[in-house]
């Protein structure tokens, strides 16, 4: 009988938590005030300092500190999945804020319509780290945000696509440079991806959280690789290593069929939940 209530207890938590994600109040999934903190302002764009080369533009919803911190942990390293679908709202708004200023840059500043589903493409996690959690937490939350765009009249799905290569290094003790140069050529699009990717609307690389950069900047490498392989239309916004800070203030743009060869080139842009609060701090006029 012990073991039966030991395993109905970590059933409820899974369905309901003992605790608030983000501040510990009791039973209560995700308290009012943590779900303003994590969704409820505007989300922004975020650039890390330094910058990498090949960052696409990426947008955030919370600052990474506090109960925002919390939460993205615990639903991470500790399994609490009743957190996924708050996150997945919050991941959604990211996204939803990326695509209307890809709209903008375009020269249209209405709503979000894009040609073909939304692809949100997940950076994967780790096969250990997703063999030591039992989840991909990224793969997840990007499918609460898929699911949460369609309710919103967004057509989005899921496009898990990318592969870890090679194996990496822990990059919790890593600088920007380290990690950077850790990642150089580790994730690659699957098989039959780059056509997957080719043949729908715009593509969105999505994370749970964004410090340095690194990651988001591997994966869009990867899929610009996998666009070039595939034949089509690329359909990554080619942010070049040459490109300053100043002239990605205007935003992604929509390059023509005359530019760049002759290839048409989609917008991409990338969205977390979070990001580190400095990131945000290089937007302050």
């Amino acid at each position: 009988m012990r073991g039966l209530r030991e395993w109905w207890r970590d059933l409820t938590d899974l369905v309901l938590p003992a605790e608030c994600g983000g501040c510990g109040r009791a039973r209560t999934v995700l308290c009012p005030r943590c779900r303003t903190v994590l969704s409820g302002a505007v989300p922004r764009r975020v650039r890390p300092v330094p910058e990498p080369p090949g960052l696409p533009v990426v947008h955030a919803a919370a600052r990474y500190a506090d109960e925002v911190r919390a939460a993205l942990l615990a639903h991470k390293e500790r399994g609490v999945l009743a957190l996924t679908a708050p996150l997945g709202v919050a991941l959604a708004g990211a996204v939803g804020a990326g695509l209307r200023e890809a709209r903008r840059g375009s020269g249209d500043a209405g709503a979000v319509r894009v040609r073909g589903p939304v692809l949100l493409v997940p950076v994967p996690s780790a096969p250990r780290a997703v063999r030591t959690r039992g989840h991909d937490p990224a793969r997840r939350i990007a499918l609460a945000a898929a699911g949460e765009l369609r309710r919103a009249g967004t057509s989005a799905r899921v496009l898990a696509v990318l592969r870890q290569r090679h194996a990496v290094a822990d990059q919790s003790e890593l600088g920007a440079r380290q990690r950077l140069h850790n990642l150089a050529g580790a994730l690659a699009v699957a098989p039959g991806g780059g056509r997957l990717l080719c043949g729908g609307g715009p593509v969105v690389l999505v994370d749970d959280l964004m410090t340095t950069g690194a990651s988001l900047t591997e994966a869009a490498r990867a899929l610009r690789e996998a666009g070039a392989g595939a034949g089509a239309k690329s359909a990554v916004y080619p942010a070049s290593a040459g490109e300053g800070r100043e002239e990605r203030k205007a935003g992604p743009r929509m390059a023509g069929p005359n530019e760049g060869g002759g290839v048409i080139r989609e917008t991409i842009c990338a969205a977390v939940v979070a990001a580190s609060p400095d990131s945000f701090e290089i937007n302050r006029n």
